[in-house]
């Protein structure tokens, strides 16, 4: 883990039930790929942008830019490149070692 400041570690694991969740809904985005509905590439995007915007703080630039690609990718018009959507979900979970 990144996080070397201990109050940012306490606020980090206790904010780690959120993280995961966001990275399983992320993780099912990619999966559905070409069938994810405007209302759910959306959800999906809305999650990018909130993982972007929190996982820096924490000391985790990988995964901000992960995630900021995850979410470009997505308010992006027409199809998504799905291989590219799983490996830059991959690649977020290894940033943040979960």
């Amino acid at each position: 883990m990144s996080v070397v400041n201990p109050m940012l570690a306490a606020v980090w694991e206790r904010g780690l039930p959120l993280t995961r969740e966001r990275l399983t809904e992320l993780d099912n985005a990619a999966a559905a790929g070409h069938a994810l509905t405007a209302e759910q590439r959306a959800s999906a995007a809305a999650t990018a942008h909130k993982l972007s915007g929190s996982l820096g703080m924490f000391g985790f630039p990988e995964g901000t830019e992960a995630a900021r690609e995850i979410e470009q990718m997505l308010e992006a018009e027409g199809p998504i490149d799905v291989a590219r959507f799983i490996a830059l979900t991959t690649r977020l979970r290894a940033a943040l070692g979960l």
